[in-house]
């Protein structure tokens, strides 16, 4: 019987993977990964299984979801067992309500494993809580990037307000947008703020700025790599 394994790869290092992803990563037959999937991850695949890459980079050439949906269920039906393996967790801006209504719609049976997601692991990089008490009662995980391209329109009143932290991802293209709609809003522009580039990896980057200074200081650093910016003051010793 078809049946996928929608798997969270955490965000890089590979013993922040679950026992689950790695034991099904052990055994598959086919692999379709996100290009933020690092190799030494897929080095656990098996040499006779098909790994493919089915990236999506903002900016790069990637490949479209409707591409991806048809690869999966094709792979589904002709092979055992099918990984479709996801960078950080599956269900946080991983485009997972794509993919499982294109296997409920073949009648593929699924499961989602979940994986550790980037904030948590800046965080731990950091040696920092994301909620920190009296200071971060809340945490607010949004994208910086909207699927129709340009700053997502987010309630950006309510963010600056609320006086926790806020995980911002895929916010590096529009950094300069996004702080100026946040210090519109009343939020501090001595806010502390952290981007981590590649969060857990070796090649790994950490910049600290207040918030008013964070895009000109992520400009200069010029990153190539996925970042992700944490934003209040619960980082203001971090």
């Amino acid at each position: 019987m078809a049946r996928v394994f929608l798997v969270g790869a955490g965000p890089g290092d590979p013993e922040l993977l679950t026992l689950k992803a790695a034991r099904l990563l052990r055994d598959a037959d086919v692999v379709l990964h996100d290009s933020l999937v690092g190799p030494a991850i897929l080095e656990l695949v098996p040499p006779a299984a098909e790994i493919i890459d089915v990236g999506k980079r903002c900016g790069k050439a990637s490949t479209a979801q409707a591409d991806i949906c048809r690869l999966l269920v094709e792979a589904a039906l002709t092979r055992k067992k099918v990984i479709r393996l996801k960078g950080g967790d599956p269900s946080i801006f991983g485009r997972l309500t794509e993919e499982i209504e294109a296997l409920r719609q073949a009648h593929i049976e699924f499961e989602i494993i979940p994986g550790i997601t980037a904030a948590s692991a800046a965080a731990a990089t950091l040696q920092a809580s994301l909620t920190q008490r009296h200071v971060a009662r809340t945490l607010h995980i949004i994208t910086g990037h909207g699927a129709e391209q340009g700053l997502p329109a987010h309630n950006w009143a309510a963010l600056a307000q609320a006086g926790g932290t806020l995980a911002v991802y895929m916010g590096s293209k529009y950094l300069p947008w996004l702080v100026k709609k946040l210090l519109a809003e009343g939020m501090s522009s001595e806010t502390p703020a952290v981007s981590i580039e590649w969060a857990s990896r070796p090649e790994q980057r950490i910049i600290h700025a207040s918030l008013a200074r964070m895009p000109e200081a992520l400009m200069q650093a010029a990153p190539s790599g996925p970042v992700l910016l944490l934003i209040g003051l619960a980082f203001r010793d971090s």
